[in-house]
């Protein structure tokens, strides 16, 4: 690549050795829920260099900020299209952050005004054509939200027309005047509102064409329209990346790895219809036998997150002599780990599994198994990894008498946790 200095700016164009990417664009059969991701700022409080949308992910994970943020949305079936507000002398930074992205035929592109207003504008213009029925609004400073996210809006939405995440202020308000304070502001019902924000298309598009310049994020737009907006659970880790400190957290955060593995025994032959592998049932004629459910998917993934945070193992927490155990859902196991790592700041970036067995055979079911973790975990599919493999009719799981499972899991964690 060749930086070019551009006269006047305080960032760097960067040209691409490629030539541009045109995304195509799937056919469309029905009404869609859709995403406008914006990235045409110039993000001046990040400090000199290039945007701040193109620079690497600050945790390390090999990507950089806007590819991490289409990726939330590009990877999730339930995101039809997508359309990129860039500005228009970033083509080529885009160009280079849309090759690290899967699923390139849902994105598209258009250039963003002179305010985040306008550009959430134009992106509503660019997929009007269309005809959708909702659309998310996410700046590409936010590449920490999850899939969980996305699916707690979508599911509050229809009673509304808007649905906005947003956490409790925690921290004591002043009001100051020269310096001094001047009062205490009281913190009940107040809010800090993040993205992504979903809302009905029309009538966040109408909204727009109608709302005065200088409104912040698009629920002040809708707001201003009279729209109904409810308020969802937001995330402590979907910050805003807006500072050059908010860049330099890598040096603070440390990767874990941690390993899992577990067995559990067949039932005779007819003892089952379905067995349940990673949260997905699997037909199979015979149970796996077990307290919990037995997944020895979610078991060894369970307890590969457990290892890096060096808390123990799933027996630790939940004990086969507890009756409370018998039968549960080992989705339960999972949700506890992490708990725990949120708890310690830390942040599960990719889980790979191994399963092994002569039977059932886990092509065919790999992809739902590889959906279901990235429900249950909230990563992206990208950073889910199911395999299989047999023993060549060696040891037990050759001779059918059971199935075992090994798991890797990488975590970013604080240093001083």
């Amino acid at each position: 690549m060749v930086a070019e200095l551009l006269k006047g700016k305080q960032y760097l164009r960067i040209l691409s050795p490629y030539p541009p990417r045109r995304a195509r664009l799937a056919p469309m059969s029905e009404p869609l829920t859709t995403a406008i991701i914006v990235a045409g700022g110039r993000g001046q409080r990040a400090g000199e260099g290039i945007p701040k949308q193109y620079r690497p992910m600050p945790d390390g994970g090999g990507d950089n900020v806007l590819a991490r943020s289409i990726a939330l949305f590009a990877e999730n079936p339930a995101i039809s299209k997508l359309c990129v507000v860039i500005h228009k002398y970033d083509v080529s930074l885009y160009d280079i952050s849309l090759s690290h992205c899967n699923n390139t035929d849902k994105i598209i592109h258009t250039f963003g005004g002179d305010s985040r207003q306008q550009s959430v504008f134009n992106g509503l213009k660019a997929l009007a054509a269309s005809k959708p029925q909702t659309v998310f609004i996410h700046d590409a400073a936010r590449p920490f939200a999850t899939p969980a996210l996305i699916a707690r809006c979508l599911e509050s939405l229809s009673d509304n027309d808007g649905v906005v995440p947003a956490l409790p202020v925690t921290d004591t308000l002043k009001k100051a005047e020269n310096g001094l304070i001047d009062q205490t502001v009281a913190r009940d019902g107040l809010f800090r509102a993040q993205t992504p924000q979903l809302f009905s298309f029309d009538k966040l598009y109408a909204a727009h064409q109608t709302a005065p310049e200088g409104l912040t994020d698009d629920a002040a737009v809708a707001e201003h329209a009279g729209l109904r907006v409810q308020i969802v659970t937001g995330e402590a880790q979907n910050i805003k990346l807006t500072t050059e400190e908010d860049f330099l957290m890598n040096t603070q955060i440390l990767p874990r790895t941690g390993s899992g593995f577990d067995v559990h025994r067949f039932d005779a032959p007819g003892s089952a219809a379905e067995i349940m592998l990673c949260g997905t049932g699997v037909p199979h004629d015979r149970k796996i036998i077990g307290h919990s459910d037995a997944d020895v998917g979610l078991h060894a993934i369970t307890d590969a997150i457990l290892g890096a945070l060096a808390a123990g193992d799933i027996g630790d927490h939940f004990p086969p002599s507890d009756a409370a155990n018998k039968d549960r859902a080992s989705s339960v196991f999972l949700a506890h780990a992490l708990k725990l790592a949120a708890a310690r700041q830390a942040r599960l970036t990719h889980i790979d599994l191994t399963l092994i067995c002569e039977a059932p055979k886990i092509g065919p079911h790999r992809d739902a198994m590889r959906a279901s973790l990235s429900a249950l975990t909230g990563l992206p599919l990208s950073a889910v990894s199911v395999k299989a493999t047999t023993t060549e009719g060696l040891g037990f799981t050759g001779r059918g008498e059971g199935i075992a499972a090994q798991a890797t899991a990488t975590l970013l964690i604080a240093g001083d946790a």
